[in-house]
């Protein structure tokens, strides 16, 4: 098995490769309906490693799509591409992306460490623990489950509002586990 890669090596040179791949998907999209078909084999062997990601597109500094997963399932390069589609066309809080929105399109992307079980004995224990501006969390509560990014705090930077909100998100008034994780943004 390989060794597992910590964001920063992974991205050693490649940000500005995977910022290209998101958004020429999002490119291919509005052409051809239909996301980039990435080939890994002309790319750096970290690419092809499965890594999990999200893609965040703003218009304006506003939120214009957001999509991505919690897991490693398929490859770097391709989860990439496949998130920067879904954000931008199939994000069910926004229509899909038109051409008049190209040209303004931001496109960042969070590479995620794997979420790690985050032990705690109460809500209140859970928001001691949390470190605003650094953690993305997953709370659930049987099949409810629901994720912020770290990038979150910048709208909810109290500790008790960012664990409220996150459980409105999930539906869930109580919760059964907590998952941390980091990102690295690539801008």
């Amino acid at each position: 098995m390989a060794p597992s890669l910590s964001p920063e090596r992974v991205l050693a040179g490649a940000g500005e490769l995977l910022l290209g791949l998101a958004r020429a998907s999002i490119r291919h999209g509005l052409e051809e309906g239909t996301p980039l078909a990435v080939d890994l084999a002309g790319l750096p062997p970290a690419l092809g490693r499965p890594r999990a990601t999200f893609v965040t597109l703003r218009i304006g500094g506003g939120l214009r799509g957001c999509t991505g997963r919690l897991e490693a399932t398929r490859p770097l390069a391709l989860d990439v591409a496949e998130n920067a589609f879904a954000a931008a066309f199939l994000d069910p809080r926004f229509p899909p992306l038109g051409f008049r929105e190209w040209e303004g399109l931001e496109v960042s992307i969070s590479l995620l460490t794997r979420p790690r079980p985050l032990p705690f004995t109460g809500e209140e224990d859970l928001i001691r623990q949390l470190v605003p501006g650094r953690d993305g969390l997953v709370l659930s509560a049987g099949p409810l489950r629901a994720t912020f990014l770290p990038s979150v705090w910048d709208e909810l930077p109290d500790p008790r509002d960012f664990v409220r909100e996150l459980k409105a998100k999930a539906g869930c008034r109580r919760i059964g586990e907590a998952r941390r994780y980091r990102v690295l943004h690539i801008p």
